[in-house]
């Protein structure tokens, strides 16, 4: 199937998780959704990455986010790595991962979402077959996809950058405002190139107006 692309709707599938079964759009809800992908239980990157998004649950909550993890093992072997998980964890701070993790050895969804590996020859189960690379698929209220990432397996997630990516999409949805280089929410935002200079006034009464006219920047007081 071709690659899913920003703007299409997130395929639906039903599967199982170290939460229970779940059919993917009715457990997003009315949240925003963060599903990513692992290449396998047991391996050292991944480890690092689920204790990371465990202790991170409150920013993900304030945000109305949900996140759940995938990869090509079962059940069984999940429980048994989520242990490890917490264990290994605990020498950063209080680890206990309860969002759901998705067993996926058939490679069914992986196949849906595209996320199997096509490059590295060591990223293989014992029988030959491609675990996954490392993919995230931020997955708005209405199922839409907003952002895709891609990383090797060789390289962990930085969850700060897609916090902050979740921060841009939920301002922009709610004003009308784009964000620039490195931003972080707090920072000034750019106007919308949409909105003219005499409603930018009236919306942002603090709007900067720079040399080059497709430029305006204003302070978002709510992005706090």
């Amino acid at each position: 199937m071709p690659s899913l692309r920003l703007g299409n709707t997130a395929p639906d599938f039903e599967a199982e998780t170290t939460a229970g079964p779940i059919r993917f759009h009715e457990w997003i809800g009315n949240s925003w959704a963060i599903l990513f992908s692992h290449p396998g239980d047991f391996t050292p990157v991944c480890t690092t990455e689920l204790g990371e998004v465990a202790r991170r649950a409150d920013d993900f909550a304030k945000r109305n986010v949900k996140v759940i993890g995938i990869s090509a093992n079962g059940l069984e072997d999940h429980n048994k790595w989520v242990k490890d998980i917490n264990d290994f964890g605990a020498s950063y701070g209080p680890t206990n991962v309860q969002f759901p993790i998705i067993a996926d050895k058939d490679r069914k969804i992986s196949t849906l979402y595209g996320m199997l590996d096509e490059q590295d020859a060591t990223n293989r189960d014992a029988k030959g077959l491609p675990f996954t690379i490392r993919t995230v698929f931020v997955i708005d209220p209405k199922k839409v996809i907003r952002l895709t990432l891609a990383y090797p397996a060789s390289t962990g997630r930085n969850f700060n950058e897609i916090l902050r990516v979740v921060d841009s999409l939920q301002l922009g949805d709610k004003h009308r405002i784009t964000t620039p280089v490195n931003w972080n929410k707090g920072d000034d935002v750019i106007v919308h190139p949409s909105v003219a200079n005499d409603e930018a006034k009236v919306l942002f009464p603090e709007v900067t107006f720079h040399k080059q006219p497709y430029l305006r920047t204003t302070p978002l007081k709510d992005s706090e």
